[in-house]
């Protein structure tokens, strides 16, 4: 990795759809590449991210001489106008792009840096545009829920668990609380059997708009599509990021994605769904600006 080079911020205001956005971009004090770094926020959530996260990164990867920029979608933060929900922000990013590139006209290639429905969003925006501009992606703990992912997740990472505990058959024979968790096991069952449409994350409410296809299809799509470097990032510690890997275990068009060789997987098993604790926060800045400036893709470099 290159010697860390001084930093200075940004901040400007764009237009998206007749609103107005707020962003703030991390610029090396001599920027000598054509690659930036684009953070998609997921949501709710404005742009400094949980734990000033998106910052810290945006600073880190300026510092290593890649420009990055975080912004607030439509309805959040600094940004006006009504919120949108993750499935809704595609004209956001694609605003945010030609803002970044208006800024640093040196600009030519950007990679996408999304967690949980930011990372959704990003493979989205690649399924509804067919943007050049995308050089790569960093997709988090990418959100793909489902009431049947979402079933079939705690069957097999919580009710498994708790029925080769001891305790728990001794409180269902007595009739305490396990006799709950057994019926809940039991919806949970059939829910996972029967399927159903796709849920929401949390803080958002239902979709705004019929949409063609359901936004996990879509995904799928937009990443199928898209042929540069990813980079894909899962906590261990995580619902969503079990139920995106379980979900990936069912489904042969995502198997035969991520075994593409421009795919990489980074599994951070002590981390939680925004790597709050400082050492698991420290190695995703460390892996994502390593992944910037070492070269994801064989035979060359974004460098």
């Amino acid at each position: 990795m290159s010697t860390p080079t001084p930093v200075r911020e940004l901040a400007l205001r764009f237009e998206c759809r007749g609103e107005q956005l707020a962003g703030v971009i991390s610029v090396p004090a001599a920027p000598s590449s054509d690659l930036a770094l684009l953070v998609v926020v997921g949501g709710p959530q404005v742009r400094s991210g949980s734990h000033r996260q998106f910052t810290q990164l945006c600073r880190a990867s300026a510092a290593a001489g890649v420009a990055a920029m975080r912004f607030d979608v439509r309805g959040m933060g600094d940004a006006t106008g009504p919120l949108h929900t993750f499935e809704h922000v595609g004209p956001d990013i694609a605003a945010a792009l030609d803002a970044l590139q208006a800024q640093l006209p040196q600009v030519r290639r950007v990679v996408l840096w999304g967690l949980c429905d930011g990372a959704s969003a990003a493979l989205m925006h690649l399924h509804e545009h067919d943007d050049r501009r995308i050089a790569g992606l960093v997709l988090l703990n990418p959100w793909v829920r489902s009431a049947q992912t979402l079933a079939r997740t705690h069957i097999k990472h919580y009710y498994w668990q708790r029925l080769r505990q001891r305790e728990f058959w001794l409180k269902l024979l007595s009739g305490g609380v396990a006799l709950r968790a057994a019926r809940e096991l039991m919806a949970n069952v059939k829910g996972a059997v029967k399927g159903s449409a796709s849920a929401s994350p949390p803080g958002h409410g239902g979709r705004t708009g019929a949409a063609a296809l359901p936004f996990q299809q879509r995904m799928l799509l937009g990443a199928e599509r898209f042929e540069g470097p990813v980079l894909w990032v899962l906590s261990g510690q995580d619902l969503t990021a079990r139920e995106f890997a379980d979900h990936v275990a069912t489904e042969p068009r995502w198997q035969r994605l991520m075994g593409r060789a421009q795919h990489r997987r980074l599994d951070m098993p002590e981390a939680d769904h925004t790597f709050s604790k400082g050492p698991q926060g420290e190695q995703l800045v460390q892996a994502t600006v390593g992944w910037l400036t070492a070269g994801p893709r064989p035979g060359g470099t974004f460098m």
